[in-house]
């Protein structure tokens, strides 16, 4: 068994891929770019705010993006309260994992006391929660997967991610960790698969997934 699993929070506990997709694309056009559902996902998802912003920069301006940005999480957090819900089968999932758990998501720690507190998962990791605004680099980079290793004082190699996001999936490989890719969610399956990752679409299958899931002793 792994001696620490670590879960990405959008799309793997809580089902807010689809708000930000949608928001995304209602934002875009109103700041001068009719970005495609497409584009969001190949651009933004799994990504942090700061690395969305630069995007954005790049292809508009930095006024623009602090605008969306700005937008965004005004219109976000109204359509959490209204509509958010947590990833099918989580809550049952978690109640059977018995290795130590923790969150490493590119969102802020604001974004997910309100995330994880409207599905009822807040509690369940707190004092374990850790944002890319913790590290230098986010997602594809290794650097948030360490750092959450480290905080829990356990060797990467005995970690196992849980990702829905193809950039969480590299970063997961590049931290040298064991990676579950969740395609149940909007990343199409071929995006997740690779070196060290299995890919599932049933959180109900994730306590035996992780069970099976081979890890290296770090004195081997």
């Amino acid at each position: 068994m792994p001696a620490l699993v670590i879960f990405d929070c959008d799309g793997v506990l809580v089902d807010s891929e689809r708000i930000a997709l949608r928001l995304n694309v209602e934002i875009g056009p109103e700041l001068g770019w009719a970005i495609t559902p497409d584009e969001v996902m190949h651009h933004f998802v799994g990504r942090s705010s700061a690395s969305i912003r630069a995007v954005i920069s790049e292809r508009l301006d930095a006024a623009a993006a602090a605008r969306w940005d700005e937008r965004f999480i005004e219109r976000h957090r109204a359509a959490v309260d209204s509509d958010l819900e947590a990833v099918a089968g989580i809550h049952e999932a978690l109640s059977r994992i018995t290795v130590p758990t923790c969150v490493a998501s590119s969102g802020s720690h604001e974004k997910m006391r309100h995330t994880l507190g409207r599905t009822g998962l807040y509690e369940h990791f707190e004092g374990r929660i850790f944002s890319a605004t913790e590290v230098r680099d986010g997602k594809p980079a290794p650097d948030l997967f360490l750092h959450a290793a480290a905080r829990m004082g356990v060797d990467p190699s005995r970690c196992v991610v849980v990702e829905d996001s193809r950039y969480g999936v590299q970063a997961a490989r590049a931290a040298g960790m064991q990676a579950l890719g969740y395609c149940g969610g909007l990343t199409p399956r071929e995006w997740l698969e690779g070196p060290d990752t299995r890919v599932f679409d049933d959180m109900s299958d994730l306590p035996a997934l992780l069970a099976a899931t081979p890890v290296t002793s770090p004195t081997s």
